[in-house]
């Protein structure tokens, strides 16, 4: 890799169908490289697929096929800022459809367990608006939302 400092996430065997998933769904986003195994592992054989090179929206990330027992939390998430409630709905969908779950304030989980945060850049312009009763306002609305939804944190704002 090309990049200084790169995001290593932790797949059991499925770091080439993570990666895949996330170059097709969000913009600026490739699978690099795949690399095999050179011998034997513990979770694997010479020749499986060991790790992958991706981007995911420009951000260098290396997939390791490092086996069970590591599992994704929320304390490690990508947030990804759209711009419009059809860019929300697009990727918010994209993650849910594909074995994914729903979570709160804009947060969901793909099927392999990362977080991700699909968060309108309205909401978070909304949040820290200078009139605190209006972030308040916003912020209130948010907390009641699975995906966010953008009417809602307009209406919010404007009382």
């Amino acid at each position: 890799m090309l990049s200084k400092n790169t995001i290593c996430l932790w797949y059991d065997g499925a770091a080439l169908e993570a990666a895949t998933f996330y170059a097709k769904t969000f913009p600026d986003s490739a699978v690099r490289a795949i690399h095999r195994a050179p011998g034997d592992y513990p979770s694997g054989k010479q020749g499986d697929v060991l790790t992958v090179e991706f981007t995911v929206m420009g951000i260098p990330c290396l997939g390791l096929n490092g086996g069970p027992g590591i599992q994704h939390n929320q304390a490690f998430s990508f947030q990804v800022a759209t711009d419009d409630q059809e860019e929300t709905d697009r990727l918010w969908n994209a993650i849910i459809d594909n074995g994914g779950s729903a979570n709160v304030c804009g947060w969901c989980q793909d099927k392999w367990g990362l977080s991700w945060q699909i968060t309108p850049r309205i909401l978070s312009a909304a949040i820290i608006d200078p009139d605190p009763a209006a972030a308040k306002r916003a912020f209130e609305a948010m907390m009641t939302m699975g995906k966010i939804d953008i009417r809602g944190i307009e209406a919010a704002l404007r009382g």
